[in-house]
């Protein structure tokens, strides 16, 4: 076992993060967690789970984890203590909202000064993020496009995994009328090469077997419903496969593959789906996995995994809050991180 510990930023206290975090912290006592946030926060969160609290100790420095005895999880907590109003289940404040990118950022930061040897982060509300005027706040529309601005990486992909199917991005949080004019052949052969990347080492097959999606109706029907196909998808498939001969990384990349087809044969012919919009990806995901799946962000310098859900205020507080995907995201940070 590596001293150096898993980061996990809650996410907003209002929300199911902290619960999750410490769910899934205590079943992972054999790997160093230290949870990034408040300490008061995280109490209240395993009082709410039935786990004793004093599993949970606060450590005036992150290195301070290594020396916590078996069993126990460290807190470390950036910011100052949230008041009772900045907590609330359902209502997070403007202060809250500052402090859960304050975590977000320190985990990232422990990760690449290698004080981590990953970061997990739990959901946020970007709506409170962005109206807590903090730093960096402004404009923040996920994680993803966070840490590449933090972390000044060249380029990065959003991808959900499964143990059957992993997903990767072309375009992420943009308006779906903006996709066409966005989509581009080197996004493309970006969300295919990061994605045969991934699955080299998780999956550990010889050749990785991917699908590219179509954007049109039937791929476009030969130019009928749309030309991206033609003159996006395809070459930047060929694009892909130079790069991945290039790195030397194996994979079989087919498509474009009408969308309505490529996720009905993925469990038989795929590893891997690039999918070239949010929703065409998160849709099918969800209903594969929801619940386990696992956010990965392709292309950073640092391992970056998350849940797949929301801050689901609307269990927030009842004890009832999933916590399969967090344990999943703790999980594949490790094997991820240990392959590096």
């Amino acid at each position: 076992m590596t001293a150096r510990p898993i980061a996990v930023s809650l996410g907003c206290p209002s929300g199911v993060g902290p619960e999750v975090s410490v769910v899934a912290a205590r079943s992972m006592a054999r790997h160093r967690i230290l949870l990034i946030g408040d300490s008061g926060v995280v109490r209240r969160a395993a009082r709410v789970r039935g786990i004793d609290p004093d599993r949970f100790v606060l450590v005036p420095r992150p290195g301070d984890v290594e020396r916590l005895a078996r069993g126990r999880v460290g807190v470390f907590q950036p910011t100052a203590s949230l008041g009772e109003e900045d907590v609330r289940y359902g209502a997070p404040s403007r202060a809250s909202g500052a402090a859960e990118l304050a975590w977000v950022e320190t985990a990232c930061d422990l990760a690449r000064r290698g004080q981590a040897r990953a970061m997990v982060t739990g959901p946020v509300s970007k709506d409170a993020i962005v109206r807590s005027g903090a730093k960096g706040a402004k404009g923040f529309t996920g994680h993803t496009e966070h840490l590449q601005r933090r972390l000044r990486a060249r380029e990065v992909v959003m991808a959900f995994w499964t143990a059957p199917l992993t997903i990767a991005l072309v375009t992420t949080h943009i308006a779906f009328r903006d996709v066409p004019r966005l989509l581009t052949r080197a996004g493309v052969a970006r969300a295919v090469y990061w994605l045969a990347d991934l699955l080299s080492r998780v999956r550990r097959r010889r050749v990785a077997r991917i699908a590219v999606a179509a954007l049109n109706p039937h791929a476009g029907e030969g130019g009928l419903f749309g030309d991206e196909e033609p003159r996006i998808v395809t070459p930047g498939i060929a694009l892909a496969r130079q790069r991945l001969r290039k790195a030397g990384v194996r994979a079989d990349v087919v498509g474009p593959v009408p969308a309505e087809t490529v996720f009905r044969v993925a469990a038989d012919r795929y590893d891997g789906i690039v999918a070239l919009y949010h929703d065409q990806a998160t849709i099918p995901m969800k209903i594969l996995g929801f619940g386990e799946a696992v956010n990965v962000s392709l292309g950073l310098p640092i391992v970056r995994t998350s849940v797949d859900h929301g801050t689901a205020y609307d269990v927030a507080g009842r004890g009832v809050a999933d916590a399969r995907g967090m344990l999943s995201a703790m999980e594949l940070a490790v094997r991820l991180s240990a392959s590096t």
